[in-house]
């Protein structure tokens, strides 16, 4: 038996005996035991990464010289593409692990999804091609002990499966048919040196091997993991996170094929970590026979609950029959897992760093986009139009300080301020009932679907307007006063005041 398995035998037995099965599961567990150092990173010293460009070796080569040079090879491969292939840019691209290649997939509407046709990236039948699978509808539901939950149904959201890879595979075709670019793989980001018409970027291989090479700007899509955006942001990157596990699997007995099941949790939180967590789950059926479902909860990130992606997958096998029950012919094909970041910004606008001179945050390294429904993919496609030609002009006219490349974002007021509600879903044992975030939610979903079908859409779509909140959450107010105490236990003074800030934002950029 390998390694890394016989680490996990006894304390995770669960975990053990599913992934014993995979035939890749030491490379799994090395990048899932990777991902839960982050929560010993938080607790360092700040590694200083941006460094000035007169500490760079005197005997640094330069390997190459781009236009743009990308760290991280996942979400930055679509801008990268359109950067490429629309705009000519000599683009490297390179990742740790394998560029192309996720470890989730991804559910999106179709609507959304051609953004990636509008912008000319690929065609409608390429975009197509990446489509698993669409569903008629999808449903919303939270534990009611009495059975009565609402099932909130709705149309047009997260309505198709993705296959992450396949669209990856795409992006990266168009960047290698350019001449000039490159891709890297196995190579990690050490350090970068700041100059005043340029950086240069230190990377290794993985015999610790060092390279340099020059760029106009450093694009860091290095996710969660980012130390870019940890020294930024003065070792607070993210307010609050999403743990999330699952697998793409097929033989479950259960399973519906042409729905998809956006949000249910199936029972009251667990009480047994040290502040608690509200379990939640996601069914998306993909292409065949095959079904994706994901266990997830929301925190703080300085919570002292148990956040290791290690600890949740055990949860995930012990509790999954009692969501979706495996049959005889059960089988899992790839495990699906990652930290969504959520940021809840303390002003009228954004208020996390997501760029220096000569660098820029996209993706979850810039944690813009909402920890809800629509993450980092979503946030990117519906973005990829202006934070691609945004970042041309730039280049073109050599806007390259910190001052012009920080207005390049996927910031957005009317989603800065829906990440306020996740706040709510964060279980607190010392302040809640068991079953508290699904009465809060149970509820809101009772007043949705007393509403036009737009008010549900735009909430999972993250396309509400303020008007709609607003009587959303005078509603809820109606019906469930608990929610205005929960407000305090929730946000507190600060808290409701970075709240009401978002908000103001929010307000006057529909007049801007």
């Amino acid at each position: 038996m390998t390694l890394l398995l016989d680490n996990i035998r006894l304390t995770h037995p669960h975990l053990f005996q599913a992934f014993s099965l995979l035939p890749d599961a030491e490379q799994h567990l090395q990048r899932i035991m990777e991902l839960d150092r982050y929560w010993e990173r938080l607790k360092q010293p700040l590694r200083q990464v941006i460094m000035p460009g007169d500490t760079l070796p005197k005997d640094a080569l330069i390997s190459g010289e781009y236009d743009l040079i990308y760290a991280g090879g996942t979400l930055s491969l679509l801008h990268a593409a359109v950067m490429a292939g629309k705009y000519g840019r000599k683009v490297l691209i390179f990742d740790r692990q394998t560029p192309a290649k996720s470890t989730r997939d991804w559910n999106i509407s179709r609507n959304e999804l051609m953004n990636l046709s509008a912008i000319g990236l690929f065609t409608e039948r390429e975009v197509d091609s990446t489509i698993g699978r669409r569903y008629k509808n999808g449903w919303v539901e939270f534990y009611q002990p009495d059975g009565k939950q609402k099932r909130l149904v709705m149309e047009n959201v997260l309505d198709c499966a993705v296959d992450a890879d396949r669209l990856l595979n795409l992006a990266k075709e168009r960047i290698l048919g350019a001449p000039g670019n490159a891709l890297l793989a196995e190579t990690s980001f050490v350090r970068c040196y700041q100059f005043d018409d340029h950086i240069i970027v230190q990377v290794e291989d993985r015999q610790g091997n060092p390279f340099f090479y020059k760029s106009k700007v450093l694009v860091d899509v290095m996710g969660i993991l980012s130390p870019i955006a940890m020294q930024l942001n003065e070792g607070i990157p993210q307010t609050h996170v999403c743990p999330t596990v699952g697998t793409i699997a097929s033989g479950f007995e259960n399973a519906v094929f042409d729905i998809g099941e956006i949000l249910a949790s199936i029972g009251p939180a667990d009480t047994s970590a040290e502040k608690g967590r509200q379990l939640i789950w996601e069914g998306f059926p993909a292409e065949g026979r095959n079904y994706i479902t994901y266990l997830f909860f929301y925190d703080e990130a300085d919570s002292p609950n148990d956040k290791s992606l290690l600890s949740l997958f055990e949860s995930y096998f012990i509790t999954l029959p009692d969501y979706k029950k495996p049959g005889k012919d059960f089988q899992i094909h790839r495990p699906v897992y990652g930290i969504i970041p959520a940021y809840c910004h303390d002003g009228f606008n954004r208020s996390r760093e997501i760029a220096d001179s000569h660098i820029i945050l996209f993706g979850d390294a810039a944690s813009l986009g909402s920890p809800l429904t629509f993450c980092g993919f979503g946030s990117m496609v519906r973005n990829l139009h202006h934070l691609t030609a945004d970042l041309d002009r730039a280049l073109t006219e050599n806007n390259l300080a910190k001052k012009h490349l920080e207005k390049i974002s996927a910031y957005e007021p009317n989603v800065a301020s829906m990440a306020n509600l996740m706040k709510y879903m964060c279980f607190n044992k010392a302040t809640d009932e068991p079953n508290f975030v699904n009465d809060l939610m149970n509820e809101v979903m009772i007043v949705l679907d007393d509403l036009p079908q737009r008010y549900r859409q735009a909430m999972f779509r993250d396309e509400m307007k303020i008007e709609e909140l607003a009587v959303v959450m005078l509603r809820l107010a109606w019906r469930y006063p608990k929610v205005l105490a929960a407000t305090w236990e929730k946000l507190g003074i600060q808290g409701s005041l970075s709240f009401f800030k978002n908000l103001a934002g929010w307000a006057f950029s529909a007049l801007r």
